[in-house]
């Protein structure tokens, strides 16, 4: 009977650590893309819309953020 409980114990702590590990390196690697591609922002969608020639009026500049979620 205490080797089972050895083992359940085993297995609980090997789960927390295995979470915890795997939720720093994930949390890591999310900072790490968004560092690299960072979100679209009014300025990039301002550098668009100048590159294929046209103004945007800032109405135009709020819907395209409010479509995309922002």
């Amino acid at each position: 009977m205490d080797i089972f409980w050895t083992s359940i114990a085993s297995l609980i702590v090997g789960l927390i650590i295995g979470g915890a590990l795997g939720f720093y390196f994930t949390r890591r690697q999310f900072e790490k893309q968004l560092k690299e591609n960072p979100p679209v922002n009014e300025k990039m969608i301002r550098a668009m819309f100048m590159q294929m020639g046209r103004k945007p009026s800032e109405a135009q500049i709020r819907q395209i953020m409010k479509s995309m979620g922002q």
